[in-house]
């Protein structure tokens, strides 16, 4: 009950500094270990400056060198989550968010704004570089839900956008990245690991360590700071220097601060299940004469859904995860458009999914092109507990699908699609996480 109590007695207060070393200010003074920050304090590091703040509710606000931030709002009601508001901006730098209890419980009424883009969150630790005309984030744990600004996403705002040009991300995609320029308001994921936040400004050795490197090997000793969200004891008043280490003293520091050496991930890839879900097109279409693969086996079950059927091991090891939540890569996938050309082959250019295995409810998004011709296919619906995917009544998209893979690591669905005026796409995807 502490980041409560602290959230409702100390209503102005967003956090307190935990670690400070270069050049770095709070309100436009010297940052120094415990001191408060409160809502409407602007943070600045320099060429060697760096803040860690732990908020009120035991998360924390990560400032790098060569960084330009505000708290514009941090005020939590545990009592009453549809009244907490909280809300950053970074003007230019690296800053990385990790979200406390206060917020996770109140993700609607957060953002993260830089000067070309709004950040939600879905329970999350992520960094973000940002420049007047550019913004990059990376997601260490959970996920983001990123828009640019247009008439539709205002930096006025109290939280996400999620609209039609608002795009996902979520953890455990090494490499990816979403991606906003100025007047381009629908972000692009990129799968370019020069491009992550984290080169353009390195962290140091003693940043938190995210939730997917809990199992992570650590190759030497070190004076790793205790900034676990969770627990409140992680001054630095006490760090003693580990192995003879000297204090790292800047600024005539009095030596309570070490810089510990850096934390080796030891990353083992593990075999990649066995293919569970499978798709045949049963009809012939568009020149494509009929190709039915496994679907109709005795082994499987499969789902029909003209031209295309969609099919999953009978035997399927699938372990339906019961929270969290998911984002899925495309794998394979083939299309066909009609129009007032007919039935014509089409590809899908970009897709998403996104499983939200707490909510049981998954949503979906395709581009398919076929010549000149183009359809952006949009999809929500749910998840049954035997891993099957529905659209939901009233979607535009119709959707059946499967989850498999022991860890819900696979899925597969077929659509047709009719709300782009004169076209009607059909098709089927593949996806792995």
């Amino acid at each position: 009950m502490l980041w409560s109590t602290a959230g409702l007695a100390l209503a102005g207060e967003a956090g307190h500094v935990v670690f400070t070393t270069g050049q770095a200010q709070v309100a436009h003074r010297p940052a120094a270990q415990d001191m408060a920050v409160q809502e409407g304090d602007d943070l600045t590091t320099g060429a060697d400056g760096y803040v860690y703040v732990k908020t009120i509710d035991n998360g924390f606000l990560i400032l790098r060198p060569n960084t330009i931030a505000k708290i514009v709002a941090y005020s939590i009601d545990a009592k009453d989550p549809s009244k907490t508001r909280v809300k950053f901006e970074l003007t230019q730098g690296v800053a990385r968010e990790i979200s406390g209890q206060g917020v996770k419980a109140a993700r609607q009424n957060f953002r993260f704004n830089t000067p070309v883009a709004a950040i939600g969150v879905r329970g999350t630790d992520f960094t973000v570089y940002t420049d007047q005309q550019t913004t990059r984030v990376a997601v260490l744990s959970g996920g983001v839900v990123m828009s640019g600004f247009d008439a539709n996403c205002s930096a006025a705002g109290t939280g996400p956008c999620e609209g039609r040009e608002a795009r996902e991300l979520f953890a455990g995609q090494a490499g990816l990245l979403l991606q906003v320029e100025r007047g381009k308001p629908v972000p692009q994921l990129l799968q370019n690991p020069a491009l992550l936040p984290d080169q353009a400004e390195k962290p140091r050795g003693d940043e938190p360590v995210a939730k997917q490197a809990a199992q992570a090997t650590q190759a030497t000793p070190m004076a790793q700071v205790n900034l676990d969200p969770q627990r409140s004891d992680d001054s630095l008043k006490n760090v003693k220097p580990v192995n003879g280490q000297k204090p790292d003293q800047p600024g005539g520091d009095p030596g309570t601060v070490v810089t510990p050496p850096p934390v080796i991930i030891v990353d083992t890839p593990q075999p990649p299940a066995p293919q569970e879900i499978f798709w045949g097109r049963w009809q012939a279409i568009a020149g494509r004469p009929a190709q039915p693969g496994r679907i109709g086996d005795a082994d499987t079950d499969t789902t029909y859904y003209a031209p295309y059927a969609i099919a999953r091991l009978k035997n399927s090891a699938l372990v339906l995860p019961k929270e969290g939540t998911a984002a899925f890569k495309l794998m394979s996938s083939e299309a066909i458009m009609t129009n007032q050309l007919g039935d014509r082959p089409a590809t899908v250019e970009a897709g998403q999914l996104n499983m939200d295995f707490g909510k049981k409810t998954f949503t979906t998004a395709l581009v398919v092109t076929a010549a000149s011709d183009r359809a952006d296919v949009i999809g929500n619906g749910v998840i049954t507990d035997k891993g099957m995917l529905y659209d939901s009544l009233g979607s535009d998209t119709t959707i059946r699908g499967y989850l498999g893979g022991p860890k819900a690591e696979q899925a597969g669905y077929v659509f047709k699609n009719g709300a782009n005026p004169g076209i009607v796409v059909s098709g089927v995807t593949l996806w792995s996480r």
